[in-house]
Order: structure tokens, then sequence, then C-alpha cells
């Protein structure tokens, strides 16, 4: 829609804000109204043929689309909730996109200016608030400076370090009216790697003997992945992904050895151990991804370490590293795909590598003869490699149930998995959502637990008010599973707090004008599949498939009661 030329008429705030969104490029928005921003609701109103906004049910699954929608479209996205309990609630998806260094721009109500710090209705100092889980925090109190503070919004949450903003609308603020231009657009801002650099990375992998590369981190392009697919095809590497970035090197690759996070390949690990030059490229290499900073020790890890990363406050920050680069994913791929020495020191080892990951994709031990359950975990992701095309889009929150999709499905490129590294519940059905909406002719499948299914569970009505199609699979073993598995493992048996009541999930999807059935069996999971599918693709409503698991298959390697045998009870010294 064509807007009135910037300068020449007085607007309200709410409009120099709606009209600030469109020159940015904002083409989303996610979010629960509120009547803290409704001036903001009407500016986008004149607006409404170029920025959708999309009204969600709840504001942490709002957060959670806008997540979802950076990682798929790797521009920045963008929510607006109300101030106080809207805010409070959104909080958990900001933490999500800081952990994961994802580009979000969040807009928050506030009460007027004139009743700041008397704790008026709904009022929180969002600065305090969010001081910790976002790169920047600030509160808007005139008008005219709302282009400046959108357009600084962005170029912070795009540049270096990429990660969530927050801006504070006071509401008499959105009211005011004001002749003021638009800023220009936001240009996100990366480092480049200096030529130097890239000799002493070259210099040090020609010395090496057991080189390791370790992909994550978020800012990755499709060009960036094949530039970084070329060097690593060039020097004869194995390539790991970090914790929750599996996507950014095709799985199916004869090169690809695995993820390095929660529940590794015990040889990937020692791999891991053994090299003696490790090159990660985008991971911070926090806590997941280092199994509690054991596989490389911090400070000065055992093996030789570059460290790529597109915050320079990141680097040193807990590793000092022989290499620290500050560049952005495409610069540094761009870079390396010049690089080439010989590789004949290791090349032989790679399909030894791969093997290793072959071998932990097997059916594991849970399931050998005698002791399968009725529903077969891992026969059901088979299916699900044989029925769902390659780009297909599979998200998953947080809990045991995502190892199944974690470690046994095969990740075929980039923005293919939505997930988060803070382990926070809730993430995948609002992240199904969002792509489903984002991107409609793609299949998108979500892998819930069914503690996690119901924090965000209700985001099926924003799928069903938008025509969305996503999948989602219940993993219903009638508690929180993770928590649980911890439980026995210190207090064997003092089970309490972790069972779950479960209703009919199939139901619940058919109440939402979706597909819903439920799966006991592993041989009715086909065809269950199959129909949840045709439903998703033709009807543009979400389908949910029910599984009752065993609660026995609390993980792929050991039982329950193995992991009650085995427990330590070190939280009371004795077993009951």
């Amino acid at each position: 829609m064509t807007q009135t030329p910037a300068g020449t008429n007085a607007r309200p705030g709410g409009h120099i804000l709606a009209d600030a969104l469109a020159t940015q490029g904002v083409e989303t928005v996610f979010g629960v109204p509120g009547e803290s921003y409704l001036a903001v609701l009407d500016g986008l109103y004149r607006h409404r043929e170029q920025i959708r906004f999309v009204t969600c049910r709840q504001e942490g699954g709002a957060a959670f689309m806008a997540d979802a929608w950076a990682k798929l479209t790797g521009r920045p996205g963008v929510v607006m909730v109300t101030r106080g309990p809207g805010a409070t609630n959104a909080s958990v998806g900001v933490h999500a996109a800081f952990q994961d260094s994802v580009p979000m721009v969040v807009f928050i109500g506030q009460v007027g200016t004139d009743f700041i710090d008397r704790e008026a209705f709904q009022e929180i100092d969002y600065r305090r608030m969010f001081g910790q889980m976002a790169k920047w925090v600030a509160q808007i109190d005139r008008a005219d400076r709302i282009p400046e503070y959108v357009a600084r919004a962005f170029q912070i949450a795009t540049s270096g370090r990429m990660g969530p903003v927050v801006l504070a609308l006071p509401e008499d603020v959105l009211a005011q009216r004001a002749t003021v231009p638009d800023a220009a657009r936001h240009r996100p801002v990366c480092a480049s790697p200096s030529d130097a650099q890239i000799g002493q990375l070259a210099a040090l992998l020609a010395r090496a003997q057991r080189p390791f590369v370790l992909l994550g981190g978020t800012g990755w392009t499709p060009q960036a992945c094949e530039d970084l697919r070329a060097f690593a095809e060039a020097n004869r590497l194995p390539v790991a992904c970090a914790f929750r970035c599996q996507d950014l090197f095709d799985n199916r690759h004869a090169q690809y050895i695995g993820d390095v996070g929660i529940g590794v390949n015990p040889t990937l690990a020692a791999r891991l151990g053994a090299a003696d030059l490790v090159i990660a490229i985008g991971p911070r290499l926090g806590e997941m991804t280092t199994s509690g900073y054991s596989l490389l020790e911090a400070p000065r890890p055992r093996q030789q370490l570059v460290h790529v990363h597109a915050g320079v406050e990141e680097l040193g920050r807990v590793y000092q590293a022989d290499l620290m680069i500050a560049a952005g994913m495409p610069e540094i791929a761009a870079a390396l795909r010049a690089v080439q020495v010989d590789a004949s020191a290791w090349a032989g080892s790679v399909a030894q590598a791969r093997a290793e990951y072959e071998a932990w994709q097997r059916e594991p031990p849970i399931y050998a003869q005698g002791q399968a359950p009725a529903l077969n975990l891992w026969q059901l992701v088979q299916v699900l490699r044989r029925l769902l095309p390659a780009d297909a889009i599979l998200t998953n929150g947080a809990g045991n149930f995502a190892t199944w999709a974690n470690r046994f499905w095969r990740y075929a490129g980039l923005r293919t998995l939505l997930s988060t590294t803070s382990g926070s519940m809730g993430y995948g059905v609002p992240a199904a959502v969002a792509a489903a909406i984002t991107q409609p002719g793609r299949t998108v499948v979500c892998f819930a637990g069914d503690g996690d299914f119901l924090m965000n569970g209700q985001e099926l009505a924003t799928a069903a008010q938008y025509d969305a199609g996503p999948v989602v699979i219940v993993f219903d073993n009638g508690m929180y599973g993770t928590i649980r598995m911890h439980q026995e493992r210190e207090y064997p048996a003092r089970v309490l707090g972790t069972a779950l009541v479960n209703p009919d999930f199939a139901k619940y999807g058919e109440a939402f004008g979706g597909f819903g059935v439920r799966v006991e069996r592993t041989d009715e999971f086909e065809a269950a599949m199959t129909a949840a599918l045709t439903h998703a693709r033709t009807k543009r409503r979400p389908a949910v498939i029910h599984l009752k698991v065993d609660a026995q298959a609390i993980t792929p390697n050991a039982t329950l009661d193995a992991i009650r045998a085995a427990g330590t009870g070190t939280g009371t010294g004795t077993k009951p």
C-alpha cells in the first residue's frame, strides 16, 4: 500500500512505527493484540497488503513463531505483545532466541510516560527484565525518534552475533503526532576473515593428522553451506554439526559423521577427543555442544582449536583458541572455499567415521528381540524417511522424545530443522505452525512430547486460522520423560511430580478442524501418517498423530527399569 511521503504530514506514533516496519522490509508480524499498542495495529492496517499480522493464542507461542520465521528466512523475526503479562509470556521466546543467536525484534506495549515508575497497571521496567536476555533493550519516549530506534533495533539484531532486541512503546507516545522522515533500511554488518587468518588456518590444517570440523550457530545461507561443503570435499574432511544444528551439512553426505551434543555417539566423542585440530565454524561452544565443557577442556583445550564466530565478544570468552576469527558465516565459508591442502594424512579415516555414524543410527538396544514394545519408535522414523520429501521441515521442543528425530533422522540441508538449544519445552508446535504459514508448499512435521505439546498446543488454532497444515506427532508416555529419567537415576523409584494424565490428543487435533488419529502399534503408523499428510496438504489444516508410547522406551539405549536399577540414589543415600 502506498504511504504518504514521510516528512510532509504529521503522523501518530503508531503509524510512524508501522511505516518504519515497512521500510525495514518486514513482511510478517507475530503477536497477541493488546490495548497498549492499538495505535500500532491501526498503523499496520494501512500496510495490511504488505505486512501480515499473524494473531497467535499466547505470547510465548508468538515469540517462538518469530524465532522459527527468522531461522527459516534468515531475516529478523518480529513479535508484538502487550505490556506486563504479554511481555512475561513472551520472555521464553526471547531467551531462546538469545541462546540461539536468532535475530528478533520484540515490540512491547508500555504504560504511558505520565504513569512510569508508579507500578501502574501491568507496568514492568523492561530494561531490567530483559537486560540479560537481549542484545539491546530500550524505551521510545518521543514519537519523532521512532524511525531512529526501529532502524537501530534491526541493525543490532542482525549484525555480528545476532540476537533479540526489545523496544518498549509507551501508550501515549504511540498517540503523539510528529513530522519525521523514515530512516533507511538496515544493512547487517559482519566481519570478514583476513588473508593472513585464512593463511594461518590453512597452515594449521596442513600440519594436522586428525582434523575435525564442527559447524554450528546461525547466520548461514544456502551459498555459505555450499561453499563449506566444497571446502570439506576438497580437503576430504570429516564434518560434524553442533547440537540442534544438524541441517548445516547434508546428513546423507559421505563426509558427515554426526552431531555433537546431548547423547553424543560415544565413538564420535572419542574421535573429537583424539583430534589434533578442531575447526569450529559458527558454534558458541557452549555446555550442550561440549558435553559440559568436557569434550573441549576450558580454557585451553588439548586439541589445537580454530574458533570462528560472528561475535568478537564470544571469541576467547570460554576457550582460548589457537586461532580466533571474527567473521560471518558467508564470509568465512567463501574464503575457505579456496583453501586446499594435502589431505593424505587423514583422508582414509573419514569412511570409518561415517561408518560409525551409520552404526549409531541402527535399531537401538531397547528393541532387541523379545523386548520390543508394541510401538517401535525407531521403525517409525524409518517410515518417515520413506514418506517425507528431502526438504521436509522437522521441528521439536525439549524432551527425550526429540532423540528419535535428532539421532535417527537425516537432515538434508539448511532450514530443514527448527529447534532450540535453550532446552525450552513448547517450541515445536508454534515453530511448525510458523513454518507451515511461511512456506505452505513444504511438508512440516513436529515431534512433541505429551508434556511438551500441551505447553503450546493451543497454537493449532493459529494454524487453522491461517490455513496451515503441520503434522504433529505426539509421543504420549504419560510423564515428563526427561525429568523422570533423571529422577530415577538420582532418586530411584521415588517418583513424585513427573506423572501426567493426558487428554485424547487425536480428538484435540480434530477440535481445530484438523485430523486426529491414535496409534498404538508399529504397523498402524504408516497408514496414519499417510492420511495425516494427505489431510494437511489438501485441507490445509493441522493433523495430530497420538502415539501411545511404552514408558520403558525412555531412551534409545536404556529402559526406565534399567535406569532405575542402575540409579545411584545420591539424593538420599539409600534406595527405598
